[in-house]
């Protein structure tokens, strides 16, 4: 009958073969021949012999028949416990991560006891110790570093450019520069901020320099439109409206104006998920694809800035456009084989990108509507500047659609939009330019600082090697385009009565003086459109270029 009972090698039969092995080189035959021996002597096989010497003094674990197992009280009422201690040590952690001990929790148990939503749970002393408590803690996954463990993160990109663009505001590493466009001197000094959008895609990116007071929509709405618009440098492509548009939830988003703009222009938009909001996840994680080229720039590029610093925020952002386009939107795609602008021009939509609306209309939609009561003298004061509207508004209470970047006032009355007002008296400037004195030049203090201030760097690092007047000539690269469709967006009369009424202010002239024949005229161009920038065209080129001798002059 035959044993099925495994055959074991003496051990220091083993180790003898090692040492006999360890003294021959690592390729030889003899080693094969030896261990062949050694199996046909102990009846095994060579397999099991090499399996014997790899297994030669490996450590093993060894435990006792009890481990894991609590000996106190069952493990179902001690991982209660541990439940317990972990959610008291959960809530009393503050913001620098310090939170009570395991062993004051425990005391509390012992002492007081805990509320919990099945009733007061109390631990009978000396039944729980510190030790104990820790190492299940750690065993079941309740201690800190676990419990605070972010979720998984998701990696995520865009099919096609344009599809999505991530925007965000950093304060440059320049903090201001010598010559502001303007200063507010309630304010101070504004602080230089690097706005960017980088396209989820390709990771081509879009930057300016601007001063501003904080972030606010008006600047980041007029960056956007810069944006958006064709660049007067050709070889910067990147342009047209993005289906989606990716920020943080500051003041910018939480903007009724820049939320309308966006819905104007067919836009969406979402903010990042606030911290804490899904677990312990942070917000950090889901804009890295914006936040990392704004310390790349940082150090490649406003690094340079020791050595010549730009005067103005116009130098600055010309410096800045030749680095985006010659440099960083040429260097790698971070998975693919080509440059970021490669692959923003790779991935085009197939119908084309999305044009971007004209400056004029970009305006018309960033407007806000306010309630105000108009004066008996049918006047308006905004912030010191006084506006004469209709007589018909007087003691009235209307709607004024005052826009970000509007210099007019215009105003809806009763369903009927008028305008646009120009101020009555003079405004209030809206900055004043003031020149700050200069600091002092520190001391140099070592032979160090002296070199730094001796050394130089050429102007084309910056200004790039062909410094010209002329711009090169670069070839043109069709972009597919969709045309942005601004007659359905643009601003018609309710009616023609509306449109006479403004015909008439535009004219300083009532029209029941006019001619029948003038009359006519406008009837007639009242019955094909009341689109107002079409209606006012006919109505100047008509009367206001007319030939000298004919009934109206204008």
């Amino acid at each position: 009958m035959c044993s099925s009972r495994r055959k074991e090698i003496p051990a220091d039969s083993v180790l003898q073969l090692r040492q006999r092995l360890d003294h021959l080189p690592r390729k030889s035959s003899e080693r094969a021949r030896q261990v062949a021996a050694f199996a046909e002597l102990y009846g095994v096989s060579p397999t099991t012999v090499y399996r014997t010497l790899k297994d030669l003094r490996k450590p093993r674990l060894t435990h006792r028949a009890d481990h894991g197992k609590p000996r106190v009280l069952p493990l179902a009422q001690l991982k209660h416990y541990c439940e317990i201690i972990a959610a008291v040590k959960l809530r009393t952690t503050n913001n620098q991560g310090r939170h009570v001990s395991t062993k004051r929790v425990i005391q509390l148990l012992e002492e007081h006891g805990i509320e919990t939503p099945q009733g007061l749970v109390k631990v009978p002393k000396d039944l729980l110790h510190k030790s104990t408590v820790d190492a299940y803690l750690s065993q079941l996954h309740l201690d800190q570093p676990r419990l605070y463990r972010q979720p998984p993160a998701v990696r995520f990109q865009a099919e096609h450019s344009n599809d999505c663009w991530q925007f965000d505001m950093s304060p440059s590493d320049l903090k201001y520069i010598e010559a502001p466009s303007w200063i507010d001197p309630s304010k101070g000094r504004p602080t230089l901020m690097l706005f960017s959008v980088v396209d989820d895609r390709s990771g081509v990116a879009y930057m300016e320099y601007r001063c501003v007071y904080g972030e606010d929509a008006e600047s980041a709405l007029r960056f956007l439109f810069n944006a958006m618009a064709p660049k007067a440098d050709p070889a910067f492509l990147i342009q047209g409206r993005p289906k989606f548009l990716y920020l943080d939830n500051g003041p910018v988003a939480k903007s009724r104006v820049f939320q309308n703009v966006m819905h104007a222009l067919d836009i969406d938009w979402k903010t990042h998920i606030p911290a804490g909001k899904d677990g312990q996840r942070v917000t950090a994680r889901s804009k890295g694809k914006v936040e990392r080229p704004f310390r790349t720039v940082k150090e490649a590029h406003e690094a340079l800035y020791h050595f010549h610093a730009p005067q103005t925020e116009q130098q600055a952002n010309e410096w800045f456009t030749h680095y985006l386009v010659h440099t960083y939107n040429q260097q790698c795609h971070r998975h693919e084989s080509h440059s970021r602008m490669d692959d923003w021009l790779a991935n085009l939509p197939e119908d084309g990108i999305r044009e971007m609306c004209a400056w004029e209309q970009f305006c018309r939609f960033a407007r806000e509507p306010e309630r105000r009561k108009v004066g008996a003298d049918a006047r308006i004061t905004i912030e010191g500047t006084q506006y004469e509207v209709l007589p018909d508004m007087a003691g009235e209470t209307v709607i004024l659609l005052w826009g970000l970047f509007d210099t007019e006032l215009y105003v809806e009355f009763e369903a009927v939009r008028t305008g646009p007002y120009r101020p009555v008296s003079g405004p209030i400037p809206l900055h004043r330019y003031r020149a700050f004195k200069r600091s002092k030049t520190d001391e140099r203090a070592d032979q160090i600082r002296t070199l730094a201030d001796q050394l130089g760097l050429p102007i084309s690092a910056l200004a790039g090697n062909d410094v010209r007047l002329v711009p090169s000539a670069i070839a043109p690269i069709n972009i597919p385009k969709q045309p942005f469709d601004a007659q359905a967006l643009e601003y018609q009369y309710p009616s023609a009565i509306a449109a006479k009424l403004d015909i008439a202010a535009d004219l300083a002239r009532p029209l029941a003086k006019l001619s029948a024949n003038e009359r006519t005229f406008i009837d007639q161009v009242l019955a094909q459109t009341l689109v107002r920038s079409a209606v006012l065209t006919q109505i100047r080129n008509h009367f206001r270029n007319k030939k000298p001798g004919e009934e109206y002059a204008g």
